[in-house]
Formats: structure tokens, sequence, C-alpha cells
């Protein structure tokens, strides 16, 4: 059975699930959500190929209780403890992804919380379009426009009053890229150049609200991670996603997260001066 089909399915159970505990109708249930009641019946009809909103699904999940994780079948309980989602879900050539969706939605709705960011690679917000196109251009299963979309989502967010961001990698992560080496072998010289002024313009032009910190890779490690204030973490392990929001697993990431902060080798502030001094060496 096709997973999209199959994810629909889940969301329609759920919800006459969750509409039948709390003994409502279906135009109670709208009401309450904050819906129409054409909205709901299309919702629930066998007949709909296409999931709600984001904004339907965080509507719902604020009247109901019930964490958008689970309308969506990507977890068993309301407040889930780990939900693995399949790289499969967050394919669609052409379009934004369901899980595409689900990501830009928890950006926006993370405006004027603090976010913290360990990228698989370059912090998304930072990357330039050139950038983007090589690194996408390894993998099948990643379509350049859908990362191009997904990444303008943390950058908006970066640049909303009030919110505060903070980001991680190593030293060893960026000399590699200013040097071409490893994935990046390959990235002209030129594309290397302008990506390292891209990252100088916007760490001067982000800060405070955007902070990158650089340790030492010899001395710390973690894997790709996104913290969405006290809401959720999101995991990427390669061929998957792991969604965790069960309070206690949220602060054990954060204190992770924290102790790589602190130790940093190079600060927030002197990361621009980095940045210059690494462009003057790409030959």
């Amino acid at each position: 059975m096709n997973e999209r089909v199959t994810l629909l399915e889940r969301f329609r159970e759920r919800l006459t699930d969750l509409r039948v505990e709390k003994n409502l109708s279906q135009a109670e249930f709208a009401r309450q959500a904050g819906i129409d009641r054409s909205t709901m019946s299309q919702l629930l009809s066998s007949r709909n190929r296409r999931l709600p909103r984001v904004e339907t699904l965080v509507a719902m999940s604020q009247a109901t209780g019930a964490s958008v994780d689970w309308l969506l079948g990507l977890s068993s309980e309301g407040q889930s403890t780990a939900d693995i989602v399949p790289e499969e879900l967050a394919v669609r050539r052409g379009a934004l992804s369901d899980l595409d969706e689900l990501i830009v939605g928890w950006f926006k709705t993370s405006r004027g919380m603090k976010v913290r960011y360990l990228p698989a690679s370059l912090p998304d917000l930072l990357k330039n379009e050139s950038t983007i196109r090589f690194e996408t251009s390894r993998f099948a299963t990643v379509y350049t426009e859908q990362k191009i979309a997904t990444s303008r989502a943390p950058l908006d967010m970066a640049r909303t009053p009030g919110t505060d961001v903070e980001c991680c990698n190593s030293i060893q992560a960026i000399r590699s890229f200013a040097r071409g080496e490893d994935v990046w072998a390959g990235l002209s010289a030129e594309d290397r150049r302008r990506q390292l002024d891209t990252m100088t313009e916007l760490c001067e032009e982000l800060y405070p609200t955007f902070r990158w910190f650089l340790y030492d890779a010899r001395q710390r490690f973690s894997s790709a991670t996104t913290i969405f204030g006290m809401d959720r973490v999101l995991l990427y392990l390669g061929q998957m996603y792991i969604v965790l929001n069960q309070y206690d697993q949220i602060v054990a990431f954060i204190e992770q997260f924290d102790d790589l902060v602190k130790a940093a080798e190079v600060q927030p502030p002197d990361v621009p001066d980095l940045l210059r001094s690494l462009r003057a060496e790409v030959v």
C-alpha cells in the first residue's frame, strides 16, 4: 500500500477516535478546533486524498491536547516517547513532502522560542542555493527544490524578533568545507568563497538572535539534532528521522547541547573572523 495513503488512513482513524473519545459531534469537534464543519467532513471522508494544512493540524493539537505526531500516526501515544519517521515519508518529487511541511510548521510555531540546532553539515539557514544544489546532487532521495524551500523556514525564524537560535558545529567541519575536502570535494573554489561570504554576512546580520558555536570534534561528538523549544527533538539518522516529545528526553538533549556550547572553542562573535581567514586560504 502507498505510504501516503497509509498516513491519510491513520489520520482519519485517529481523528475519529479522538472525536468519539470526547463524545463530540463532528460539528462540535470542528467548533472546538476552530475549523469549518465542511473542512471536518472533508478530512474524515474516505474520498479525501490530502492531509490537512499545518495550521489546521496545530489548531487541532492545541484544541484537543493530542500531539501533531499522534494525529498523523507517527507516534503511538499522545505524548510520544520515540517516533520513528521513515525517510520514504519525507520524499515527494516536485513538492514539499508531508515531513517537510511538518518541519516547516515546527519552525514557524517556534518563532519567539529557543531553538537549538546541530546540523549534519553546514547550518541550512546559512547555505546558499549553489551549496544546496551541490550537496543534494549526491542523494537519490533528496530533491533540491524541497531542500531550498525548507531551508528558508529556519532563516525566516531567525529573522523574527524575540526568537533565540543557537547552533553548534565542529571547527573541523567548517575547515573541511573551506578546503573542499571529504563530502565537499568537487565544489569549486569560487562556490566555496561565495558560501563563506554568505555565512559571514548572515552571522553578522543575525547576531545575537542566531549564535553559532564551534567545538573541537576531537573532544566532543553529537548526531544531527534540532530541539524546538520544550516541544520536541528531531533527530536525523541518515535513513530515518526520530521525533521525541517527552519532557525528560527533551531535557536530556538540551543538556547535551549545552555541554557543546560550554566546550566551544570559537564563540559566536568570533565566527565571522574565522570565516574570513578561511576564505583567504581558499585557492
